[in-house]
């Protein structure tokens, strides 16, 4: 059941934002930008700074987990980045460590872990969300694909990711998907294995069907990239880790064979397009590499 008022959302994310920034509570990353061409693609590169407390809040609660304590920041998340109620399964809160801004994290409720598929719950309220603007809702799953928390979280940021390019600056590529009869395709340029699909561009007005229509193409998606799809009704751990993109308009599904390329952290927002390092030396190693080439070794090949 959805509980978020209609055209709100965006209203309370910027008075949230506004009040976890007074209190000292959200705490962006300074970054700076790069772009690398590849293959028709402007790939964006935020070069990240002042790690340092992120880091060290990954260490508190890794400490805290040897010694047997279960950690979980967001049961209950921090009261402060609790942007609103989206459904009666989910909340939206603003990402802590934040380094695109106004970076949602659509959670659950109760405990689901972060390895189990995503059920229609979970796409009624992503949907919601992206009904309000347009944004991008992505899903790490596991930490092979880029998940640093176990409690299932979705995760929606706005469009446009590159001011300077394309909204989505992986689209040039995707343009040119070859698509068969089932409404399933591949990109060409991608070599690694992958499922795409357009998505029907009136559908985000209705979040309940967008809902019921997406999670079954999410699970004919994961059949098709060799990944067990999902029973309705029960939360299903995954079988292989993987990458999500949704937004209003298509989305990609990608198995992950590792999260580190060169020893570059890769989540779902690299296959948009857009990737994080952590210094300019990392930047020159990508460069030197190329981002499709490092997708390709974060993969398995088609």
């Amino acid at each position: 059941m959805t509980l978020l008022q209609k055209g709100t959302l965006r209203d309370h994310l910027l008075r949230t934002t506004e009040r976890a920034l007074a209190s000292g509570v959200l705490l962006p990353i300074p970054t700076d930008h790069a772009v690398i061409n590849d293959q028709g693609v402007r790939f964006l590169v935020r070069v990240l700074a002042g790690l340092r407390r992120k880091d060290e809040a990954r260490k508190e609660q890794s400490k805290a987990e040897r010694a047997g304590l279960k950690v979980n920041p967001f049961l209950p998340p921090e009261t402060d980045l609790v942007v609103s109620d989206v459904t009666d399964s989910h909340i939206a809160v603003l990402n802590k460590f934040n380094v695109v801004e106004h970076h949602l994290l659509i959670i659950t409720r109760r405990f689901e872990h972060q390895e189990t598929l995503l059920t229609v719950r979970d796409f009624e309220a992503l949907w919601v969300c992206m009904a309000e603007y347009d944004g991008l809702g992505f899903y790490n799953g596991g930490p092979e694909g880029g998940a640093s928390q176990e409690h299932k979280h979705l995760q929606f940021v706005p469009l446009p990711l590159d001011p300077q390019g394309p909204a989505v600056p992986m689209e040039p590529l995707l343009r040119d998907a070859v698509i068969d009869r089932d409404g399933i395709g591949s990109i060409p340029a991608f070599s690694f294995k992958h499922a795409f699909s357009w998505i029907d561009r009136s559908l985000w007005q209705d979040a309940r069907e967008a809902a019921e229509r997406s999670y079954d193409l999410y699970g004919h998606l994961l059949g098709r990239v060799g990944i067990e799809p999902p029973v309705p009704g029960e939360l299903t751990r995954q079988s292989l880790p993987y990458c999500m993109i949704v937004t209003r308009t298509w989305m990609l599904l990608v198995p992950r064979s590792r999260e580190h390329v060169e020893g570059i952290s890769l989540n779902s927002l690299a296959y948009a397009g857009s990737f994080f390092v952590r210094d300019k030396e990392q930047l020159e190693v990508l460069r030197s590499t190329g981002p499709l080439r490092a997708l390709a070794d974060a993969g398995f090949p088609k």
